[in-house]
């Protein structure tokens, strides 16, 4: 059966979603070692979080980039991520989903969250015919990740180095088998419903 080309997939608990991002590691390691993010981290800046490892793998080019070296998993409360969602404007127009640009443009100055869709990705990086979840956090969603909804953040950057070496062995059973295990989380009726068409 195809994937629904927007759905949520996810590493979760009953009461937890893990998300990853990559930061420098002045940024990375210390929020690993403490638990929580530095008073470096800018709570007034928008930070994406990713609930898809191979989109944030693809993103970071599995923690090779520049500025994205060290690779976090960070596990937040559902009932946070889930605010978010509700919070959240579409990050771009959609006709027929919202009622026309302006009241769009509107929504997505006042949102504390905005939402983009993107091809998700395989072990080589190639695009999918369904979507990942991007989820933007600014201003008060920004504040409440890093302040109340994580849980946990654990450096996995030597788990995406060897994934990564994997693949470039050609070993994509084993690169498989190391994958976190992803799979559709449940939104109640009517959550994504502002978010895609």
């Amino acid at each position: 059966m195809a994937e629904p080309k927007h759905q949520i997939r996810a590493l979760h608990t009953d009461s937890t979603v893990t998300v990853y991002q990559a930061y420098a590691p002045e940024i990375g390691l210390p929020a690993a070692r403490e638990g929580r993010f530095p008073v470096a981290w800018q709570r007034d800046r928008m930070t994406w979080i990713k609930p898809s490892f191979l989109w944030m793998m693809y993103r970071c080019g599995w923690g090779a980039r520049e500025g994205q070296e060290t690779v976090l998993a960070i596990e937040i409360n559902r009932e946070g991520f889930e605010w978010a969602l509700e919070h959240a404007c579409l990050a771009h127009y959609e006709h027929g989903l919202h009622p026309d640009r302006p009241t769009w443009r509107r929504q997505l100055k006042r949102a504390p969250a905005r939402v983009q869709w993107d091809p998700e990705r395989d072990l080589h990086q190639q695009p999918l015919p369904y979507r990942s979840l991007q989820l933007g956090l600014a201003g008060e969603a920004a504040h409440r990740y890093a302040d109340k909804w994580t849980v946990s953040i654990t450096d996995i950057t030597a788990l995406a180095h060897k994934i990564h070496a994997h693949v470039g062995d050609g070993d994509l059973d084993a690169a498989q088998q190391l994958l976190p295990s992803e799979r559709p989380y449940p939104v109640r009726d009517g959550l994504l419903a502002h978010l895609h068409q």
